[in-house]
C-alpha cells in the first residue's frame, strides 16, 4: 500500500500519538565523487534528498518497527525525529512538539539507543549508569535493570573494550533509565547472545504494557515480525508498505508457503521428488539431508511429494509447512526495487 497522503493511515481512537511524522523531507550535499558516479541521484540543487515524503506514526503502548534496506532513509528519519538533524521540510510531533531545538524537559522524556551505542568509551559501564541516572528525578530501578542485563559480569572493562553484544546491553540501559515516555532502538539485539535477547525482548514488551512508545529499526525479521504492533517499510526515502504483521502477510496476492522436511538421502532434486508438478517450485538444501521447498504448495503437490517418498523407502523426519512471513514480504518488496533500479 504505497502511501500517496499527507500522514500515515495508521489510526487509534484509545492510543495516544507519541510520534507523527508527515511529509518528512531531507536533504545533504554529497562528496564529489558521489556527484560524478550518481549524477541520476541529484536534484536540481545538487543535493541528494535521503528522505522524500515520509509519513508515520507511533503510538503509545505499541511497538512501531521500521524497516528498509541499507540507505532506505531509515536511519536520516529517524534522527530527525529524535531532533539531531533538521528537515528541509514537513512536520514532526514528538510527544506533542517540534523535536528540532527541543528544551530539556521533552529530551528527559525521550529514550535513545543508538546502534553505534555512543557510548563515552574510557568509562566502565555501571560508573557511566550511575552518572546518568542521577541526571533524572525519577529512574527505571538501576541495581535490577544492571543484574538483568548482566552488566555486573563485565563491569571491570571500560566501554572501548567491550564486545558488541556488550555495549548493546549497556546502550539499551542507558535508553531506559530515564523511563521514557517515547523510545527509540536501533538493531537493540544485535550481537546478543540467546539469552540476553529474551532479557532485551522481555524488557521491550515490559515498556510497552506501561505505555512506552517503542519505535525500533532491526535487519533481524523474525525479531520484528515477534515484536511488532505496526510496521513501516520504506525504500528510497518513501513509503512503500505499512501495516500489521498479518495485514502485511495477507496482502501477497500469492499462495507460497515453504515446506521444510529432512531425508536421510540427501542427492535428491526437485524433479525426482515432485516429477510432474515442479514447475514454480523450487527445492534447496541448507545443509546435509535438510530440504525447503517454496512455493505455491497444494495438496495435490504434497500427495505427490509423500508417494515419491513412499516409492524410495523414505520417511521424513522431520516436515513442517509455513506461510508467509514478513521477511518473505521485505524480500519481495527488495526485489521489486532492485529490478526497477
Amino acid at each position: 500500500m504505497p502511501q500517496d497522503r499527507d500522514k500515515s493511515s495508521r489510526a487509534s481512537d484509545e492510543k495516544p500519538s507519541s510520534l507523527r511524522i508527515s511529509r518528512l523531507v531531507k536533504e545533504y550535499k554529497p562528496s564529489k565523487s558521489y556527484r560524478k558516479k550518481h549524477p541520476h541521484h541529484l536534484t536540481h540543487r545538487g543535493t541528494v534528498r535521503a528522505v522524500d515524503g515520509i509519513c508515520l506514526e507511533a503510538l503509545a503502548g505499541e511497538v512501531t518497527v521500521l524497516l528498509g534496506a541499507n540507505g532506505a532513509g531509515k536511519t536520516t528519519t529517524l534522527e530527525c525525529a529524535q531532533g539531531i538533524q533538521k528537515p528541509e521540510s514537513g512536520e514532526i510531533h514528538l510527544l506533542g512538539h517540534n523535536p528540532w531545538g527541543a528544551s530539556a524537559e521533552l529530551r528527559a522524556r525521550v529514550g535513545i539507543m543508538l546502534q553505534d551505542g555512543g557510548l563515552p568509551q574510557s568509562l566502565r559501564p555501571i560508573p557511566l549508569l550511575e552518572h546518568i541516572a542521577a541526571m533524572y528525578q525519577q529512574t527505571y530501578p538501576l541495581d535490577e535493570l544492571i543484574q538483568r542485563l548482566g552488566i555486573d559480569t563485565f563491569n571491570g572493562t571500560n566501554i572501548r573494550r567491550l564486545s558488541g553484544g556488550e555495549r548493546q546491553r549497556v546502550a539499551f540501559a542507558a535508553a531506559l533509565i530515564g523511563k521514557p515516555e517515547i523510545l527509540f532502538l536501533d538493531e537493540p539485539s544485535a550481537g546478543l547472545d540467546p539469552h540476553s535477547r529474551q532479557v532485551v525482548f522481555d524488557l521491550i514488551t515490559e515498556q510497552k504494557n506501561r505505555g512506552t512508545a517503542i519505535v525500533l529499526t532491526t535487519h533481524l525479521l523474525d525479531d520484528a515480525q515477534r515484536l511488532a504492533d505496526y510496521v513501516y517499510i520504506i525504500g528510497a526515502g518513501r513509503n512503500v508498505l505499512e501495516g500489521t504483521v498479518p495485514e502485511l502477510v495477507e496482502q501477497s496476492t500469492t499462495d507460497v508457503k515453504t515446506l521444510h522436511f529432512s531425508l536421510s538421502d540427501d542427492s535428491l532434486s526437485i524433479t525426482q521428488l515432485l516429477p510432474t508438478s515442479s514447475k514454480g517450485l523450487s527445492l534447496s538444501t541448507a545443509y546435509s539431508g535438510s530440504y525447503t521447498l517454496t512455493g505455491e504448495i497444494t495438496p495435490r503437490i504434497l500427495a505427490e511429494l509423500t508417494a515419491s517418498l513412499a516409492a524410495r523407502q523414505l520417511l521424513p523426519q522431520r516436515m513442517e509447512l509455513s506461510s508467509r512471513t514478513l521477511e518473505d514480504v521485505f524480500l519481495d518488496i527488495a526485489g521489486k526495487e532492485t529490478s526497477s533500479s
